[in-house]
């Protein structure tokens, strides 16, 4: 069986159309959401999509074996940094709903990853309620969370800060796993949202790792999207403060989870050595950023199970831990 941790929803145009309307009169004429029906939702999902290589949602995961699908939000649409806050709320509601009805859809094929409605003009205590109630009311399985509020408007509150304990709080008390990843970005910032990511998950780690959440939290599941941004990659530059400090970066580092979603075998291959396979948990992100055909081997740039497969040394086991075993245990299916 393959598990992919890291999926997006799909939606019918209908669901676009009001987070544009939305925008345009800033809540002047509330947060309704627009009437869309079992059919039109399923066939978001069954429909080919232009934007990830003319073939469906379901097609992509079937195409490479994908058995089971963690879907949350797609980041770059979450809008956290809009005002007013209420719009945050509004649209991070019904992308949640839209979630769950898509489980229900497709029994057995998907499980919801919640999406905060992370305004910086809520407290992080705030957005809490949004996690409560899709994990106890909508039967979701874990968290979403963008490291920059902000949407690079602003410098966040590093992962380390007291300022996030309040969702760590009620992950470990839910006990549910949170995905680290980062939504849109917009100037002044200088990158496009797809290398903010990155940018972000690296400062994420770098956070997480130098600070006390992980003492103060110890049962606290964190997966790093995109194979961990820069650290795993760069790890030599950290590794001289076991020196000074006595205690080995790769021990830190190994107290956080990475998923698979790179799109080359050498990074996947050096991700493993680094943090281990029993770190790494299957991510595809199919369909997404990857769903376009290499004009050079003829495979789909996110075909992560066949680069994971390519990779000779890994045994049977551990195969099977990255593809399956590693989120079967941590969100406890």
């Amino acid at each position: 069986m393959i598990i992919d941790v890291h999926g997006h929803m799909s939606a019918p145009d209908a669901y676009y159309a009001w987070k544009a309307s939305l925008l345009s009169h800033r809540g002047a004429h509330g947060g309704k959401p627009p009437a869309i029906s079992d059919d039109a939702l399923a066939a978001a999902y069954h429909a080919p999509h232009p934007s990830f290589g003319d073939i469906s949602h379901l097609a992509h995961l079937d195409g490479a074996g994908i058995d089971l699908q963690m879907i949350s939000p797609r980041p770059f649409q979450m809008m956290h940094s809009e005002r007013p806050a209420k719009l945050v709320q509004w649209f991070t509601e019904e992308t949640n709903n839209l979630i769950h009805r898509a489980t229900e859809l497709f029994p057995g094929r998907f499980k919801g990853v919640a999406g905060l409605p992370q305004s910086p003009d809520l407290t992080p205590r705030d957005w809490t309620a949004e996690l409560r109630r899709t994990v106890t009311e909508l039967g979701f399985v874990g968290a979403m969370l963008n490291t920059d509020p902000y949407e690079g408007t602003e410098t966040p509150l590093a992962l380390g800060d007291r300022y996030w304990y309040p969702v760590y709080e009620v992950l470990c008390e839910l006990d549910v796993p949170v995905l680290l990843h980062a939504a849109g970005c917009k100037p002044p910032a200088r990158e496009p949202y797809s290398l903010h990511f990155i940018q972000e998950e690296t400062i994420a780690v770098w956070s997480l790792v130098n600070s006390t959440v992980l003492k103060d939290f110890p049962d606290l599941k964190v997966i790093v999207s995109h194979g961990g941004g820069a650290i795993p990659y760069q790890v030599g530059r950290f590794l001289p403060s076991v020196v000074r400090t006595g205690v080995s970066y790769l021990d830190k580092l190994r107290r956080l989870h990475f998923d698979s979603c790179l799109y080359t075998q050498d990074s996947l291959e050096l991700l493993m050595k680094v943090v281990g396979t029993d770190r790494v948990l299957f991510g595809s992100e199919k369909p997404g950023t990857g769903s376009q055909i290499d004009p050079e081997t003829g495979r789909w740039f996110d075909d992560i199970h066949l680069l994971i497969d390519d990779i000779a040394w890994l045994g049977e086991k551990e195969r099977a831990d990255v593809l399956e075993n590693n989120a079967r245990a941590l969100f406890q299916l």
